[in-house]
């Protein structure tokens, strides 16, 4: 039975007011390597149902993995079930309708395979023997998944999307394993991945390392690179739900009642934005919700998605919104979307942003990033990978790590020059936000609370 056959099939048996069927079908392939050798190769599939029903306000919620045609009825039936006997939803609307059909939705699934490393793998031995000559390990890997979601509804919804996703993790050591630097980039397939400018580039960084400077906690001029910028301003998005705004519980909240949209939080022209349609990481044009949440609503599903300005010129524009929220709060219905660009004016490339610095810390990835306080969006975490001392427009040495303590919405007003945005992928958040678009950017006062033995 193909995924669509069980979307039909699933929703001519709920005998429930109504119900939304989604179907995803997974595919994935990977390259993993130690030691500038490759370790593992492999491929997968999976498949995963999940049936919502509703009877009057209360909502149902059955999820299973590898449903066989035969179990299909048992899966719909404790579905209507749990509707039954679940108390009213608040956030219970009418179901979405009137959106056009997905044009491919009849379309066979296409799944990904070995294949898609055709031009990658060959790149990534020839990077392995330049390490090897240079006197340097490579680590890591290589992974592309292709998901195929289908959405039927009983409101008369049949929409797909078919979502490519791929990163490539590289860590460089020295033979002595004692300098290590790391990078990575996020594709929809690996043509064009240039491995060898990876590598060059973390041999720069390992050069840099040979010369150690150990350096106290305080506040630092820093450069962040994209990568670093990405983790920090996914969190501040992941952080940016409506709900817990309106409850008063996060940096987004208004003192007194209400949110802080409307508010200036940067004096540069900032803009933090989310597009389904962005060129090279698109993702789904409309709302998939497989369960209801502070940030979600599965009454929400198949709501199409447009761009969307989160920070438009330094101004928050808007939070994460689902139909219920948007009327509590009396805003526009601005739902989820799964990339983030970060921008403004014109901006200057990352070694030109290092030409001009007098002093100051390049930090080339953040880890272990955790929430101290949601109120002000205060995060821990530490430095790694890299942290080099600037002087005088040029990479003078390796320092020590540091725990670092910031909010990155604190740090939108204290951002003193961003440079030119570019596709990145996050270090701390890569295995759940790959598409982004971020820019370096350099914050005057970084501040590094400790010293940190992390490696």
């Amino acid at each position: 039975m193909t995924p669509q056959e069980m979307v039909e099939r699933a929703l001519e048996l709920s005998r429930a007011d109504d119900c939304i069927v989604i179907a995803d079908d997974s595919s994935t392939a990977n390259l993993r390597f130690a030691g500038n050798t490759l370790t593992t190769n492999g491929v997968a599939r999976s498949a995963q149902l999940t049936v919502i029903s509703i009877a009057g306000r209360g909502v149902g919620v059955v999820s299973r993995a590898a449903v066989r045609e035969e179990q299909l009825a048992d899966v719909v039936a404790a579905a209507d079930a749990a509707a039954r006997d679940a108390q009213p939803a608040e956030d219970a609307r009418p179901l979405v309708s009137g959106v056009p059909a997905s044009a491919h939705w009849g379309e066979a699934v296409s799944p990904t395979d070995i294949g898609v490393f055709g031009e990658f793998a060959p790149a990534l031995g020839e990077a392995f023997s330049a390490a090897e000559a240079g006197g340097r390990k490579l680590y890591g890997f290589a992974e592309h998944s292709m998901t195929t979601t289908f959405l039927g509804s009983s409101a008369g919804l049949r929409l797909r999307h078919d979502q490519p996703t791929g990163r490539l993790e590289l860590n460089a050591k020295s033979a002595d394993m004692k300098r290590s630097a790391w990078t990575g980039v996020g594709a929809r397939d690996f043509a064009g991945v240039d491995v060898a400018a990876l590598d060059a580039s973390l041999a720069t960084r390992l050069e840099w390392a040979k010369n150690r400077v150990d350096l106290p906690a305080g506040r630092y001029e820093a450069l962040l690179p994209p990568s670093a910028v990405a983790d920090l301003m996914i969190y501040a998005y992941w952080s940016a739900g409506a709900r817990d705004a309106l409850d008063g519980r996060t940096v987004y909240a208004k003192r007194g009642g209400g949110t802080r949209v409307g508010e200036r939080l940067s004096p540069l022209p900032i803009t933090l934005a989310s597009d389904p349609a962005a060129p090279g990481i698109a993702c789904a044009p409309f709302v998939v919700a497989r369960s209801s949440g502070r940030e979600s609503s599965v009454f929400d599903n198949g709501l199409p998605l447009a761009a969307t300005d989160w920070v438009a010129g330094g101004t928050l524009n808007a939070l994460r919104q689902t139909r219920h929220s948007a009327e509590l709060g009396g805003m526009e219905v601005t739902p989820d979307i799964d990339n983030l660009i970060m921008r403004a004016d014109g901006g200057r490339s990352l070694t030109e942003m290092i030409a001009s610095t007098e002093r100051g810390l390049l930090l080339t990835c953040l880890w272990y990033i955790r929430t101290v306080d949601p109120q002000t969006l205060l995060v821990t975490g530490l430095t790694r990978d890299g942290v080099y001392l600037v002087e005088n427009g040029e990479v003078v040495g390796e320092v020590n790590n540091f725990r670092f303590n910031e909010s990155p919405v604190d740090l939108l007003g204290r951002i003193t020059e961003v440079g030119a945005a570019e596709a990145t992928l996050p270090r701390e958040w890569g295995d759940y936000f790959t598409r982004s678009v971020m820019p370096p950017v350099r914050v005057p006062d970084f501040n590094m609370s400790t010293v940190s033995q992390a490696s």
